[in-house]
């Protein structure tokens, strides 16, 4: 079982992966959440798309006064160390971890992901989706502010220490 971990949640402002204007992060240790860490980014390339906008209810006015990814991860980096990081549909999470590190010309330390999306299609059958909200709430989480990056980092890190 996994018990020490980081659940990441990115939401983007447009198509580009590499776009992320916000980040939460929820660290598990000995199968509890020790620290939790949000923050909002100035997204590159800086311009929101409607669509996006209407999931996360972010816009540019948001980020305008953001910190840029680089200076957001000088933060993050030393809660999350080693640790393994986890992801509701770790292909987008992680994918867009690559891209702003690419984007930003930074050294990627080539993180461990697990997926709670691909753990959930396999121990949770019975569920009509495996949409986050849908898992959180078979998981015993409400999510309430789904598309939050933080709260959806939480439900995930709830998820994680039952299946995972």
């Amino acid at each position: 079982m996994l018990r020490d971990f980081a659940a990441i949640d990115f939401e983007t402002a447009n198509e580009q992966l590499s776009s992320v204007c916000s980040i939460g992060i929820v660290v598990v240790r000995n199968g509890a959440i020790f620290e939790r860490f949000y923050s909002l980014i100035r997204p590159e390339p800086e311009y929101y798309s409607y669509g996006n906008s209407c999931i996360h209810g972010l816009t540019l006015e948001d980020t305008a006064k953001a910190r840029v990814f680089p200076e957001v991860w000088t933060d993050i980096e030393p809660i999350i160390g080693a640790l393994p990081l986890v992801a509701h549909n770790k292909g987008f999470d992680e994918a867009c971890l690559k891209a702003v590190f690419k984007t930003y010309r930074m050294d990627y330390p080539d993180y461990l992901f697990y997926c709670t999306l691909a753990e959930s299609r396999r121990q949770l059958r019975h569920l009509p989706n495996h949409q986050l909200h849908t898992v959180a709430k078979d998981c015993g989480y409400d999510l309430a502010n789904h598309h939050n990056a933080l709260a959806d980092a939480e439900a995930c890190a709830e998820i994680a220490m039952q299946l995972l």
